[in-house]
């Protein structure tokens, strides 16, 4: 009996495409004038899985050279077992940074490999808790004029999305203006957030706080850098009230997000499941906030987080980052629009629901 229930995998593929940005972008600590998706697909029983990672081109040769070799010939179904597997692998390599996204790559390509091999949805398959996620519109780099800026934020809001990010930190003498232009560009009725990127100095950050909140600022993301865990919690201690502290996307693994709970530095907490090894690591994670209350977010790749988002309890919303807005609805047949500012998985589709559009992705192959 056991037998039947066996599906090998019997390939497994990575390729990495390279998108150039439409200019030059940055936020508080970063510039950047590309994104590289790496792209790994597995095979078994006639499907073909598709996952990815936001990383560079040394993940794809890991994955490569290293840890497709541990795929092949492993249950399709048993994706805790394979997840296991991979981690036991890398031990001497480390588990944060490229090695984790590469494993997050592998992951959420079998969570939708075997969501179709059963024929349903990935979101069917974790099961549903909610019919959709809300999102917020987030870009509003340093790097944009106040016209460009306010142009984005209330784009944003044209296409109902009711909550807007925005980069700060770059030039912090400039932020106060930047947050008032964007206040002006949304109105009064959208939530808005900032997103420091651990820019600032504690004392700097709370200065920077007070300044914010003049204008209705509800999110704080990284006011500090989040390996300063007791500068976040002074920060979530002081910040006025309404104002939510928030950080998690730099991690990679569960002792990271527990000593982050554990020291009550967050309101809420993010994991990106293209960088924390993936679905199965993103959905301990937003359990292990549960247990602690505090509520979850999803950082970026609004196409990989959608199904697993709607089967958590927590679950506060997605980021719908510029960026990765454009790249999968430009590589990706299926990538979902909000509609009213909120995210439905398309239940008609097995998998996430994605298809490589290969002749528009082939122009972008590294």
């Amino acid at each position: 009996m056991g037998s039947r229930w066996k599906i090998p995998v019997q390939d497994l593929r990575v390729s990495t495409y390279v998108i150039p940005t439409e200019s030059i972008e940055s936020d508080g600590t970063l510039e950047w004038n590309r994104t590289v998706l790496v792209l790994v697909t597995t095979k078994a029983g006639g499907e073909l899985g598709i996952g990815y990672t936001y990383a560079d081109e040394s993940t794809a040769a890991l994955i490569h050279h290293s840890l497709a070799k541990q795929i092949i010939g492993q249950n399709a179904l048993d994706i805790p077992a394979v997840w296991a597997r991979l981690r036991h692998h890398i031990r001497n390599l480390g588990r944060p940074g490229i090695v984790s996204m590469a494993i997050a790559a592998i992951d959420n390509s079998l969570w939708d490999l075997k969501a179709k091999l059963l024929n349903v949805p990935l979101a069917t398959l974790l099961g549903q808790v909610r019919d959709g996620v809300p999102v917020y519109g987030s870009g509003g780099f340093t790097s944009y004029s106040i016209d460009r800026l306010q142009e984005q934020l209330a784009g944003w809001t044209r296409k109902g999305i009711k909550m807007v990010k925005m980069k700060v930190g770059t030039r912090p003498k400039e932020d106060v203006h930047r947050v008032r232009a964007a206040r002006q560009a949304v109105g009064p009725e959208v939530e808005l957030f900032v997103d420091a990127n651990g820019a600032y100095a504690r004392k700097q950050a709370l200065e920077k706080a007070e300044q914010f909140a003049e204008f209705d600022v509800s999110w704080f993301e990284e006011p500090v850098s989040s390996d300063d865990l007791e500068g976040l919690r002074l920060l979530r201690d002081r910040a006025p009230a309404g104002m939510a502290i928030a950080a998690g996307e730099y991690g990679y693994d569960l002792p990271y997000y527990h000593r982050m709970l554990q020291a009550q530095a967050v309101d809420v907490l993010q994991a990106d499941a293209t960088r924390c090894a993936g679905i199965s690591e993103f959905l301990r994670v937003g359990a292990f906030a549960e247990g602690f209350a505090i509520s979850f977010s999803a950082h970026t790749a609004p196409s990989i987080h959608l199904h697993a988002c709607c089967s958590l309890n927590n679950l506060r919303h997605i980021e719908y980052f510029y960026d990765h807005v454009l790249i999968e609805q430009m590589l990706f047949d299926g990538a979902i629009e909000p509609v009213n500012g909120v995210l439905h998985p398309d239940l008609s589709r097995p998998g996430i629901g994605l298809q490589l559009k290969e002749r528009d992705a082939r122009k972008f192959a590294a």
